[in-house]
C-alpha cells in the first residue's frame, strides 16, 4: 500500500476515489453480463452451423455413388471475395460475415452430368458456413480476451481499489480525529496553565 498524507486534503481524495471505483464497479459488471450473453450466442450458433455441416455431409455420403463421374469439382469452386462488415459488441469492434461471392465458372451442361449442379449448390453453401463459423470463432476468441481483462479489473476494483480507499479513509480520520483531539487537549492545559498563572498573580 503507498505511503498517503495525513491530512484532510487528502482524505478528500481517497472519499473521491472511492466514489469514483465505486461508480465505475457497476459498469464493469454490465459489461461482462453482456459479454457473457454475446460469447454464449455466439458459441450456440457455431454449434449449430457445425451440426448443419456434419448433417449435410453425411446426407452427401449417402447418395455419393450417384456421383461415381470423374468431375472436378473444386476447379469449379473458387471464392471471388468474403464479404464482411463491422460490428461493435460492449465497445468492441468485431469483424461480422456477409456472404462469399463465388467466381462464376462457365462449364459445359451438356457434357456436365446432371448433378454437378446441386452438387456445387451444396458445397457453396458448405464452404460459406465453414467461413462464418471461422469469424464466429475470432468473435469469441475477441470477446473472451475483453472478458479476461475486464474480470482483471472487476478484482482489481473490488480486491484491491475499494479496499485500500477505505482503509486510507478510516487511517486518516483515525488521525485526524487523535490530532483533534491532541488538539483539544493541549487546549485545555495551556487554558489551566493560565489560570493557574493568573490565580498566583492575584494572590
Amino acid at each position: 500500500m503507498a505511503k498517503i498524507k495525513h491530512t484532510k486534503n487528502e482524505l478528500k481524495t481517497q472519499r473521491e476515489a472511492l466514489m469514483r471505483y465505486q461508480r465505475f464497479l457497476p459498469t464493469l459488471e454490465l459489461k461482462k453480463s453482456q459479454l457473457v450473453t454475446e460469447i454464449r450466442r455466439r458459441m450456440r450458433e457455431i454449434d449449430l452451423l457445425e451440426e448443419n455441416v456434419q448433417q449435410v455431409a453425411a446426407e452427401i455420403f449417402e447418395w455419393v455413388d450417384v456421383m461415381a463421374e470423374e468431375v472436378d469439382l473444386k476447379a469449379l469452386l473458387k471464392i471471388r471475395a468474403i464479404q464482411t462488415e463491422e460490428g461493435n459488441i460492449a465497445g468492441i469492434d468485431i469483424m461480422v460475415f456477409k456472404n462469399v461471392e463465388f467466381e462464376d465458372i462457365p462449364y459445359d451442361y451438356f457434357t456436365t452430368p446432371l448433378w454437378v449442379d446441386r452438387a456445387l449448390e451444396i458445397l457453396r453453401e458448405q464452404i460459406s458456413r465453414r467461413i462464418k463459423i471461422e469469424i464466429l470463432q475470432k468473435q469469441v476468441d475477441i470477446l473472451l480476451e475483453e472478458m479476461r481483462i475486464t474480470i482483471q479489473r472487476i478484482n482489481l476494483f473490488e480486491k484491491v481499489k475499494i479496499p485500500e480507499a477505505r482503509e486510507n479513509i478510516r487511517v486518516i480520520q483515525i488521525f485526524l480525529g487523535d490530532a483533534q483531539t491532541a488538539e483539544v487537549v493541549r487546549g485545555k492545559i495551556a487554558k489551566a496553565k493560565i489560570q493557574s498563572k493568573q490565580e498566583l498573580a492575584g494572590v
